[in-house]
């Protein structure tokens, strides 16, 4: 018997104590929404919830997928509230969850990057459209798959041409120390400063297989080859986030002619900005999805 209430699916949740992705899945087949592992931090859920937007939908008119890149140590509580927007919008999701290892040696990241791309192009996702919502670091996994993107963007632009939008809340953003600070805050809060100092001393030290490597997602995401249109979520107080490199990012995309919305607050809560400010952000979000026309009716969020 499938559940198909918000209340089912919070309250499976809170009640299971497995990994996040085991956790996710057995919480979302309650709720009416089917889980498909498909590897250790990569989960599908196909929405099947009867009275969605796209329940029920033409071959011509494939559901669209919305790719959700969780931040570091995300809970999977957090992670199911946005999953539920996104079944209730119609949308079938797909989780890509990253870890440490993948930021500390990017190399590593890179090659999940690549793994990612490579899922995107199969023959199971490679027709239906994509909207990518990214947190925090998770911006830094997608930065990784349009590395190798921007290699040969001619053989990838099936691929761009599906990405509808693309979505950033919380993006770290700035200098090694906004970075450093962002692992301080993921990885171990009450060692906050042992962590970034620790992380810098590491940055600087393996320079060539650390920074290098940053440099150049960061240029590949200035130039990024995804033209569709784009919304930022961010606030001035973010200690990850330097406000004004995000914002000269945002007016160099604008003055390639792609379509760039924000939401900035004064005073927010690093990839909280939902639970911070419930009704801007869904508003925002809400409206910016639905200009996309990638779903037939418009949902209530």
């Amino acid at each position: 018997m499938r559940l198909c209430s918000r209340e089912s699916f919070m309250i499976q949740l809170h009640l299971q104590k497995n990994s996040p992705a085991i956790l996710l899945s057995r919480a979302a087949t309650m709720a009416g929404v089917t889980a498909h592992k498909i590897s250790k931090h990569i989960t599908f859920f196909a929405n099947g919830v009867a009275g969605t937007p796209t329940a029920s939908v033409l071959p011509a008119h494939p559901k669209p997928i919305l790719l959700l890149l969780p931040s570091l140590g995300s809970r999977p509580q957090a992670i199911a509230k946005y999953c539920e927007i996104y079944f209730r919008m119609g949308f079938d999701v797909l989780v890509v969850e990253s870890e440490v290892s993948q930021f500390l040696w990017p190399r590593w990241g890179l090659e999940y990057g690549g793994r990612v791309l490579e899922l995107l192009e199969s023959e199971r996702f490679s027709q239906r459209p994509l909207l990518v919502h990214a947190f925090s670091i998770g911006g830094y996994t997608f930065a990784q798959v349009l590395v190798h993107v921007a290699k040969d963007t001619q053989r990838y632009q099936g691929l761009t041409n599906r990405i509808r939008g693309h979505i950033y809340d919380s993006l770290v953003m700035g200098s090694l120390e906004h970075m450093a600070n962002g692992l301080g805050k993921t990885i171990l809060p009450r060692m906050e400063g042992l962590v970034k100092s620790a992380s810098l001393l590491y940055f600087r030290v393996f320079k060539h297989q650390t920074v290098d490597y940053f440099n150049s997602s960061i240029s590949v995401f200035w130039n990024t080859p995804v033209m569709a249109p784009a919304l930022f979520f961010y606030s001035e107080n973010d200690a990850l986030c330097d406000c004004k490199s995000l914002e000269k990012m945002v007016e160099f995309w604008r003055s390639r002619g792609q379509t760039v919305e924000s939401k900035k607050w004064k005073e927010s809560v690093h990839a909280g900005h939902l639970r911070t400010h419930p009704q801007d952000y869904l508003s925002t979000l809400e409206y910016f999805v639905q200009s996309l026309n990638m779903v037939p009716l418009k949902a209530k969020m």
